[in-house]
């Protein structure tokens, strides 16, 4: 009966509209790293037809999406990366987690909520209307190594945990329940599997381009402008996070041995002391 119970209200209709809020809206953050791949992308190649060629007139949107809404963008992602990385190195820290009061800290992920879907839907639709997305292959077709993009995929993963954390659960714990509620184990596998999924479809390609078009760039003597080398920067922030994140791994394993073993220890020589 008690395991009927909890499976009548882990699918209810409530539950489940809550476990698709969280997993999309946390997905904001993931979609932002393919979006501005994707620009970059863009701009690069507008940029190297310029050199041969007027470049034509493109609809206000793609205008938009592809030199304002970048900027933006960089900037969000930048604040949880940043944030996230201080989080790993030093634990919980007061942008996030300990806001003056509860209101404040509420407002405050509202704000980055509905500025992250802005421009994440802004930039979606001025890409769709330029037909960035019809060629499904990787812009350069420049592949990194395997260790470097599994280390990437943590540092990406940790800093979703974090941006679902700390801003999108008050936002539909708030909304939904009026209360803060617990982390479930259901939440989390259904944010990996769908930062997983994300991940192999298409972001494990693109995502690279953040680091290639500055070096593409430096190669053919192009200018490098501040959103490319804020892309390269935010590429190897992830890769410091996913390290940051083996070795606190490492070291908590480290930890269990040592403690399973100094039992073992004080029990010999306890053992080595009655026989004297």
């Amino acid at each position: 009966m008690g395991w009927q119970r909890k499976a009548e209200e882990l699918f209810s209709p409530r539950e489940v509209f809550y476990l698709l809020t969280i997993t999309i809206l946390s997905l904001l953050l993931p979609l932002s790293f393919l979006l501005l791949a994707t620009l970059s992308g863009a701009q690069y190649y507008l940029q190297s037809l310029a050199l041969f060629q007027s470049p034509q007139p493109f609809h206000y949107i793609f205008h938009l999406a592809l030199h304002i809404n970048p900027c933006i963008l960089y900037v969000l992602v930048s604040i949880v990366s940043v944030g996230t990385l201080i989080q790993g190195l030093m634990g919980k820290i007061t942008l996030f987690s300990e806001s003056p009061s509860r209101s404040s800290r509420l407002s405050t992920a509202w704000v980055l909520l509905c500025a992250f879907q802005v421009c994440v839907g802004l930039g979606i639709e001025g890409s769709i209307a330029a037909g960035l997305y019809d060629d499904n292959e990787s812009s350069f077709g420049v592949e990194r190594s395997l260790l470097s993009r599994v280390i990437f995929l943590l540092g990406l993963h940790e800093t979703t945990q974090v941006w679902c954390r700390m801003v999108v659960r008050p936002v539909v714990d708030d909304t939904v329940f009026g209360a803060a509620r617990r982390e479930r184990w259901i939440e989390r596998a259904g944010l990996a599997a769908s930062l997983g999924t994300l991940w192999w479809w298409r972001l494990r390609e693109e995502v690279e381009t953040l680091v290639v078009v500055a070096q593409v760039k430096n190669e053919q003597l192009m200018d490098v402008g501040l959103g490319d080398f804020v892309g390269w920067w935010l590429y190897y922030l992830l890769v410091t996070i996913g390290m940051v994140r083996i070795v606190k791994g490492l070291m908590w394993m480290f930890m269990i041995s040592l403690c399973r073993r100094r039992p073992t220890i004080e029990v010999e020589s306890s053992q080595n002391d009655d026989k004297v």
